[in-house]
């Protein structure tokens, strides 16, 4: 079989089974997959927490499916496998061969980041073809100077802004390699970089201008994510925890290596790295390892000085060439006694963690015996409030408020498909007509045994008190406590008029 052979197989029939697994036998989807549903619903050029790409790929499967929820399964596969594609043509850019190509594949595809995470497709995910794509743009335009690979570039680097701001790491990468390195800086004296620059920022202005109108909303709320250091020790343990984390998530990796160099392998490693390995081009190797390591510097110098503790999955798209890396500088497979055992490895790991989203949606809930999102009976919920809705007000639902899980359901399943009015805030929602929501009234739903709603909905309705509350069975056979849902009608004209902040 031919290494590209090989690394279709491969590649293909793991997406394949990340996005079959789940889209068999998961009875509802994730929490981040549920949310983008809901943001996607209104195609916005913006919502609470993301920038939009997440939300409008969400819904466009929603309508291809006829509204089912599987499709954020099989954009995540799509993802990775885009991905593994972007990789091998990096590899081959790089001047590795084909079977190095191959292994490079296999040995991202077995950091944490490509197998448990896969089903819950969110703009960590997503980031990955547009990190991959970048850099092999970037690596193209070097060599050859294509007008038209810059302005690929200009456009990808737009989308990855669309999906989450952290692209903002990789364009600023990829601006200091021009700036630091001679050969580089002589793309400065061509129009393409420039028309790289103006085509991101043409595409960026309709997002820039949501920004403006709605006083930065995401931006808030990433900033709001940054947990300050609570004392000096948490300037040192924040980066330090973070690459802990990213070191841990590489675990896959080390594992498939040792088994292909098995015991006496790794003995004899030195003394044969140095007969084995290819002095490929020095500008080659800088590539590699500064699109490697200068992002992951960045962030732990960022957090070394400001303290901020980063959430672990921002360094989904961090990561996409250490298999590359791996590969480069440890001489494989040339190096490896037993590169069939190393196979082996790779598809024990993947076959553990496939059982283990299996597990998550047919076996959890019966060692766990608790409640579960991808179990909560969500359709049902949803139909019955807007049966609810119906009974009471002789009209369809047209807008839920609630906390994001309560709320996003209902618009995800009610027939309609109401608009979400998140927490009743107009700043979290700025797409809400809040005279659309006089006239046409308002339900607000709620989970738990509370009598009354959360804070938020208090504020505004200091009296409010559940105007009735069901329970309902789990999406499972096993003993899982019930919910109980709450709910409280506001009919037409009774609406609060919800403040903008």
């Amino acid at each position: 079989m031919t290494a590209s052979r090989a690394a279709l197989l491969y590649a293909a029939g793991l997406t394949l089974l990340y996005a079959l697994i789940p889209a068999l036998t998961f009875p509802g989807p994730p929490l981040d997959v549920v949310e983008g549903f809901a943001w996607g619903r209104e195609l916005q050029l913006g919502y609470t927490k993301h920038p939009p790409m997440q939300a409008w790929l969400l819904e466009a499967t929603h309508h291809l499916t006829g509204g089912a929820y599987v499709g954020g399964f099989w954009l995540s596969a799509l993802s990775a496998a885009i991905g593994y594609l972007f990789i091998w043509k990096i590899c081959r850019h790089l001047g590795l061969s084909a079977w190095q190509g191959f292994w490079s594949i296999v040995l991202t595809s077995v950091t944490f980041y490509f197998t448990l995470p896969m089903p819950e497709f969110n703009p960590n995910i997503l980031q990955i073809p547009v990190w991959t794509g970048m850099i092999l743009l970037f690596l193209r335009v070097l060599e050859t100077g294509r007008l038209a690979d810059w302005l690929l570039l200009g456009a990808l680097a737009a989308f990855g802004l669309y999906t989450k701001y952290f692209v903002f790491l990789l364009i600023g990468a990829i601006g200091l390699y021009i700036l630091v390195f001679r050969d580089a800086r002589r793309v400065l004296s061509t129009p393409g970089p420039w028309l790289c620059a103006a085509a991101g920022l043409v595409l960026l202005v309709p997002h820039i201008l949501w920004l403006l109108d709605t006083d930065f909303l995401t931006l808030q709320y990433a900033a709001s994510r940054s947990k300050p250091a609570a004392s000096i020790i948490g300037y040192l343990w924040n980066p330090l925890n973070f690459l802990l984390a990213q070191v841990g998530n590489h675990a896959g990796i080390f594992l498939v290596m040792i088994a292909g160099f098995g015991w006496l392998g790794v003995k004899a490693f030195r003394s044969g790295w140095n007969r084995s390995f290819s002095r490929a081009s020095a500008h080659e190797d800088r590539f590699l390892l500064w699109f490697a390591f200068v992002p992951l510097v960045v962030v732990l110098l960022a957090s070394a000085v400001t303290g901020n503790e980063f959430e672990h999955m921002w360094g989904t798209p961090m990561f996409v060439l250490s298999g590359v890396v791996a590969v480069r500088f440890a001489a494989l497979p040339a190096l490896w006694p037993h590169p069939r055992r190393a196979l082996a490895a790779a598809s024990a790991i993947q076959a553990i963690f496939l059982s283990v989203i299996f597990g998550q949606a047919v076996l959890e809930p019966y060692w766990k015996q608790k409640q579960t999102r991808i179990h909560y009976p969500a359709r049902a919920v949803a139909e019955e409030m807007a049966r609810i809705w119906k009974e009471d007000q002789n009209s369809e639902l047209a807008y839920v408020a609630g906390d994001m899980w309560s709320a996003a359901n209902v618009t995800l399943h009610a027939p309609g498909r109401p608009s979400m009015f998140y927490l009743h805030s107009r700043t979290l929602s700025p797409w809400i007509d809040i005279d659309d929501v006089q006239d046409k009234g308002l339900m607000i739903v709620w989970r738990g045994d509370r009598d009354r709603p959360l804070r938020e909905f208090l504020e505004l309705y200091p009296d409010a008190v559940r105007q009735g509350s069901r329970t309902f069975d789990y999406l499972s056979d096993a003993e899982i406590p019930q919910v109980t849902v709450n709910w409280l009608i506001i009919p037409p004209g009774k609406v609060a008029e919800a403040p903008v902040n």
